[in-house]
């Protein structure tokens, strides 16, 4: 899940999702419940650019809960 959000933000150019060092899912398991996600980056450029384009996610509908911090 972590790894389709990077390349929707990314530009086709781009290989952000390589960049991904560990994804941790936070907080308890309770069924049917969400859970956010701690993704650790390899490089801080890649985590500056993620972030200088996360605004592309507020017009998808597939992405609309999706909340980068």
């Amino acid at each position: 899940m972590a790894k389709t959000v990077i390349k929707r933000v990314q530009d086709n150019t781009q290989e952000f999702d390589q960049e991904v060092k560990e994804v941790i899912r936070l907080g308890r398991y309770s069924e049917g419940g969400k859970r956010p996600m701690k993704v650790k980056m390899i490089s801080q450029v890649a985590v500056d650019e993620i972030m200088a384009r996360k605004g592309k996610l507020a017009n998808d509908v597939d992405f609309k809960e999706i909340w980068i911090k």
